[in-house]
């Protein structure tokens, strides 16, 4: 079992150093990454990095908050080894147990109760100066302003059919499991996260009757960038990629690798709706 944790953040070392000790009375070998292991002072098999982690383990526990575990996703896409997020703070959509849990949770796990979900994972792409600079994403592709307090210009084309000019601060191009993130703060729709979807979510536009527009994940999304200033950003899961020129093209799709997720047998996407959201009504 391969441990990942935030090695600057002090609950989730003491969260790793709680779950090695489960491991390790369970005889069970433990394996973890060199930053991680510094910082919970763990005695395991130390792998260069997470993508040689995966390799190793049949399940890596990831310790953190979404950010950590939307990181090690994208570090070890294609890979059959799942991840399990365990949440240090924050609403932790992707992260499914607790950190006060992890012990049950670790229980649980070797008693069989637990399930996979297999999330599509998306890329975007952009030619510049006979190259392809291309990042994958488990939420979200971003295009937004800079600093600068002014709207930018998008030219959206979905497989080759004009959709519109916007005028906004930006544009969310979600996958259904970013539908909790960066969209749904944006006004988007809640998606199912196994649903074969794009959400394609506009930033404060300009023109009020630009809603949320739910896409075929199948579809192949361009957004040409109009504004020569204020500058224009390509980010990948909150991770900037790069700055765009005037009449840059970014090509957004269906990544061909995906990333499975293990939770509870206990959970479901509802159940994490109604405590994370504060939903609420007469029968619940």
């Amino acid at each position: 079992m391969g441990l990942i944790g935030h090695s600057e953040k002090v609950p989730s070392t003491d969260a790793v150093s709680r779950a090695a000790r489960v491991i390790r009375a369970a005889r069970r070998e433990l394996y973890s990454d060199a930053a991680t292991a510094t910082a919970a002072g763990l005695k395991a098999v130390i792998c260069p990095d997470t993508s040689t982690l995966a390799r190793k383990v049949d399940l890596l526990l990831v310790f953190g908050g979404d950010g950590t575990l939307l990181r090690a996703a994208r570090e070890i896409a294609g890979s059959p080894t799942p991840l399990l997020g365990v949440n240090i703070g924050g609403l932790g959509f992707l992260t499914a147990v607790p950190s006060d849990e992890v012990e049950h949770a670790l229980q649980l796990l070797w008693a069989g109760e637990f399930k996979f979900e297999r999330r599509a994972l998306i890329e975007a792409s952009v030619r510049r100066e006979g190259r392809l600079l291309r990042e994958t994403a488990l939420n979200d592709v971003v295009i937004s302003r800079g600093a600068v307090s002014r709207l930018i210009e998008l030219e959206v084309n979905v497989d080759g059919d004009p959709v519109t000019r916007y005028r906004c601060d930006g544009l969310i191009l979600s996958s259904p499991t970013g539908s909790t993130a960066y969209s749904l703060a944006a006004g988007g729709a809640l998606v199912f996260p196994t649903a074969n979807v794009f959400a394609l979510t506009p930033i404060s536009p300009h023109t009020l009757s630009n809603r949320s527009l739910i896409l075929p994940l199948e579809s192949v999304i361009t957004v040409r960038a109009i504004s020569p200033r204020p500058a224009t950003m390509l980010s990948a899961d909150g991770e900037s990629v790069t700055e765009l020129e005037a009449g840059e093209v970014v090509t957004v799709r269906r990544s061909r690798r995906t990333v499975r997720l293990m939770h509870l047998a206990e959970s479901s996407f509802f159940e994490a709706l109604r405590r994370k959201l504060h939903w609420r009504g007469a029968s619940l």
